[in-house]
């Protein structure tokens, strides 16, 4: 895809209320956005569809909801405050700074190759806790909604009484300060993940991490990306973080380019290990810091053995808003119509389309359909489907092309037919094939319920 198709998604996005760039009034911040009234319904659909795949439709996994502002002892055994950073160069000439890793040996703003020497830069947000400020009263934002899981560990297997495999998923808002946030949503400083720590006996641990990869594949295909976009990457074992036997990166081809979408990463007993109590008697194949500070040790008791080990932990890890930016990205498109006029629609996958079906009266100004819209729009909405939107627009056509633009599937227009025969009937319009059919109205409810169950 062309840098132009980027530029068609940012411009759409602005224009329908999909997402804004925070602070707009102020002159923004860089690398912040906020999601407007149809990306915040994309972006909930985006997370249930993963939440029902990954604990509802799964027999193994548990969910969690940890907090954002994080423990200092735990973001220091975690590691992340010795090694959570990115190498960082200046400009020079313009006083511009850029990570080491993509200017390529010259400024991106201004052409210098007048650089620093590359140097560590933590990208994790302090913050103080508690009225006084001082060397040790503070916290983090967290950089990623993993370590929540891991300190949680011991608190869900005893209230669950989970045995092994199993797996705990959260979805929350993670921050870190990147020195170049770029490319839109895919790079920003503020943002959301879905993540899965699945744990599993030690020597099982590749296997589960190959079916997770071709899990992770298949759920992203039934979000509407298609195989060409995709390519899974197999991280060699220079490129490996120091804790990860194996990685696989699902990357997509977004319009700034093939990129990571997700990771499935092989995570061995670090995690756990690093923040048990005493780790050098638990025998880890990962090597940890000692931790003194902890008061548990994280381990479960192997029923085949009847031993306590210390799990192995496969970590499916997606961002939210790269989703939403693939999703986007694979539906956006732009047809010529018989008439020579062009239209843009989303085929967006219904289950993620912000707006399940639109009520529109043919007359906003005849009060008889505008009161039967109305009640059409009340029965459809309690379907429980998502958002139904009443648009009284007065212009059918025009909001048809609406409609096409943000991927409402279904449209019904109420009109005069609606009102004046018998059996009373509707006009029902798909967004994909533009084709129009008539429904009679006590047959609606049901014909709008298994075009959605037929979908997924």
């Amino acid at each position: 895809m062309s840098e132009k198709s980027m530029t068609d998604i940012i411009a759409l996005c602005k224009r329908r209320g999909f997402i804004f760039q925070s602070s707009e009034i102020y002159g923004g911040l860089q690398g912040l956005y906020d999601y407007g009234p149809l990306g915040v319904e994309l972006k909930n659909n985006l997370k249930a569809a993963w939440w029902r795949a990954i604990v509802y439709d799964r027999d193994d996994v548990e969910g969690l909801d940890s907090t954002v502002l994080t423990h200092k002892l735990t973001l220091r055994h975690s590691g992340h405050e010795a090694t959570f950073a990115d190498p960082l160069v200046d400009c020079r000439e313009c006083k511009s700074r850029w990570r080491a890793d993509h200017v390529k040996g010259k400024c991106e703003k201004c052409g210098s190759t007048d650089l620093t020497e590359p140097r560590p830069f933590n990208m994790m947000f302090k913050t103080t806790i508690g009225p006084i400020v001082d060397e040790e009263s503070y916290a983090y934002l967290r950089p990623e909604t993993a370590q929540g899981i891991f300190t949680n560990f011991k608190n869900v297997v005893d209230s669950t009484s989970r045995k092994l495999p199993f797996g705990i998923a959260q979805i929350g808002k993670a921050f870190r300060n990147e020195i170049t946030p770029r490319n839109f949503i895919f790079r920003v400083r503020e943002f959301e993940q879905m993540e899965c720590e699945f744990f599993v006996e030690p020597g099982t641990d590749l296997e589960w991490h190959e079916r997770w990869v071709k899990e992770r594949i298949n759920w992203w295909k039934a979000q509407g990306l298609t195989e060409e976009n995709l390519e899974c990457y197999s991280q060699k074992a220079d490129e490996l973080a120091h804790y990860s036997k194996a990685c696989v990166d699902i990357l997509y081809r977004f319009p700034h380019g093939l990129e990571e979408l997700e990771g499935i990463a092989d995570r061995t007993d670090f995690d756990l290990g690093s923040h048990s109590k005493n780790p050098d008697e638990l025998k880890l194949a990962a090597t940890v810091n000692p931790n003194i500070d902890s008061t548990a040790q994280l381990t479960i008791r192997d029923t085949k053995t009847e031993t306590t080990v210390v799990p192995f932990c496969i970590e499916p890890s997606a961002g939210v808003d790269r989703g939403v930016l693939a999703v986007l990205t694979e539906a956006f498109t732009k047809e010529k119509l018989e008439n020579g006029n062009e239209r843009i629609v989303l085929k967006l996958k219904p289950h993620l389309s912000p707006i399940k079906v639109a009520v529109i009266p043919l007359a906003k100004n005849n009060p008889a359909i505008v009161e039967k819209a109305l009640l059409i729009k009340k029965e459809l909405q309690s379907l429980g489907l998502g958002r139904v939107l009443f648009e009284n627009s007065g212009n059918v056509g025009k909001s048809y092309r609406r409609h096409d633009e943000v991927g409402t599937p279904i449209c019904v227009t109420v009109d005069f037919e609606t009102i004046e025969k018998e059996p009373a009937s509707v006009t029902v319009r798909d967004r994909d094939s533009m084709t129009q059919e008539r429904i009679e109205v006590k047959d609606l409810a049901d014909y709008v319920r298994k075009y959605y169950s037929s979908q997924g």
